[in-house]
């Protein structure tokens, strides 16, 4: 993906002028997923948008890793502006590296990040913008209600006589059974 010279706002539309905004900067270490996950998940839980924390916690914390493992930025900065009905979430570095595209590698062990990312928010990307003398390269996501309402309708009730067999193992053929598990026969 060629790099895309962004405006001052890195995604594609403004947010609502009635929105809040918070911001977070620190350095780039083991410990900045945490630190920022923390973040997030305490500023959304504490508003209105607790039904959106779980899924803004992991995005950032996706978001959030890659800056560490794949950038030698000094600093990560996270900037999260809360509207009525949806949250974005920026994650800015100073590497001048390409610009991140999910993998798909489902036999690697990483390279998921952004796909979970992907499957969570309603929209993302990234860009790249100078500010002053440096380059900076800063992934986005925006959560939206009605994403985290979509995902949290619950299944239909089975029809009865057709409950699948839940006991612990049942479903796996050759799956031992915890022995503290209350064991019916299992069936041929």
């Amino acid at each position: 993906m060629p790099p895309v010279f962004a405006p001052p706002v890195p995604f594609p539309y403004a947010l609502p002028s009635s929105c809040e905004g918070y911001q977070l900067a620190m350095p780039n270490s083991a410990f900045a997923a945490k630190i920022v996950r923390d973040f997030v998940g305490a500023l959304l839980r504490t508003g209105a948008h607790a039904g959106l924390a779980d899924d803004a916690r992991l995005c950032v914390s996706e978001v959030v890793s890659n800056v560490y493992c794949h950038t030698r930025s000094e600093l990560v900065r996270v900037e999260v502006l809360v509207g009525r009905e949806e949250v974005a979430v920026h994650v800015t570095n100073d590497h001048t590296g390409p610009l991140p595209e999910p993998l798909v590698r489902p036999e690697g062990e990483g390279g998921r990040g952004l796909l979970v990312v992907n499957g969570l928010a309603a929209s993302w990307g990234s860009s790249t913008r100078k500010v002053k003398a440096r380059r900076t390269k800063t992934v986005w996501f925006v959560l939206t209600e009605a994403e985290a309402e979509a995902e949290a309708e619950p299944e239909p009730e089975p029809e009865p006589g057709t409950e699948p067999d839940c006991r612990v193992g049942a479903a796996e053929p050759g799956n031992e059974m915890r022995p503290d598990a209350a064991q019916a026969p299992a069936p041929h």
